[in-house]
């Protein structure tokens, strides 16, 4: 099984471990993700493998062919590839509750909320100009971009205001806390990017050893045996 599958961002909770403290958590909806293509050092120069995943109504026909010819009915219209050891079998499928269980570590790769042009305070968290004496107007300006005579241009890299947001973020280091198979969710520690219904590649990258498992809310069958066993336990002690 590859270490990478996809998901989608659904909704942010809290979540409690067996010792009370509270740990902010990700809600993520799983993927069904499909084995496309197969690339080989020897007829492409590099290894890896293409995963596709999220249908539409129409595609093109060369996707189309490309799928066929991989047995998949599926209509897939987003791919990528992922460079992996293991040369799965073309044509199989999996989701990410395959792949990881609680205590896992991963990176949760997505798309940033796009903030459309925001100036350099909101952007950069400049300070701004002075905020008395007059200036009425300098409250957001950047200040000055460049030097003097020397070099006599502004650098390369100034931070200055433009498009905010929008881009690709990799987070790392983030710990699985809770699987479900039966709804097809995981549950991970923290935030990640993107806004809701975003989609988002993440990969297994190893295993927390001191991991603590979180605390489940009780079923109602066990809320209900429990009050019976401390009704028999009070009747027995009368």
């Amino acid at each position: 099984m590859l270490p990478t599958s996809i998901a989608t961002k659904a909704d942010m909770t809290q979540v409690f471990d067996q010792s009370g403290n509270r740990i902010a958590a990700t809600v993520v909806n799983a993927q069904t993700v499909y084995i496309t293509g197969q690339r080989t050092a020897e007829k492409d120069g590099y290894q890896s493998t293409q995963i596709g995943w999220a249908t539409k109504k129409h595609i093109h026909k060369p996707v189309a062919g490309k799928l066929k010819k991989a047995n998949i009915d599926q209509t897939l219209s987003r791919f990528i590839e992922i460079q992996a050891d293991e040369t799965p079998e073309i044509g199989t499928s999996y989701t990410i509750t395959d792949v990881v269980k609680p205590g896992d570590i991963i990176s949760v790769q997505g798309v940033t909320k796009g903030k459309g042009f925001a100036g350099t305070v909101k952007r950069w968290g400049f300070a701004g100009g002075p905020k008395t004496h007059g200036q009425t107007d300098r409250h957001r300006a950047p200040g000055s971009i460049g030097a003097g005579t020397y070099p006599g241009r502004v650098l390369k890299g100034k931070k200055m205001a433009g498009r905010m947001g929008n881009d690709r973020q990799t987070i790392t280091n983030l710990t699985v806390l809770d699987v479900d198979k039966t709804t097809g969710t995981v549950l991970v520690s923290g935030s990640v990017p993107g806004s809701t219904g975003q989609y988002l590649v993440i990969t297994k990258t190893g295993t927390r050893k001191d991991f603590h498992p979180i605390q489940k809310p009780q079923t109602e069958e066990a809320i209900q045996s429990s009050t019976e066993t401390s009704e028999s336990d009070q009747k027995s002690e009368e």
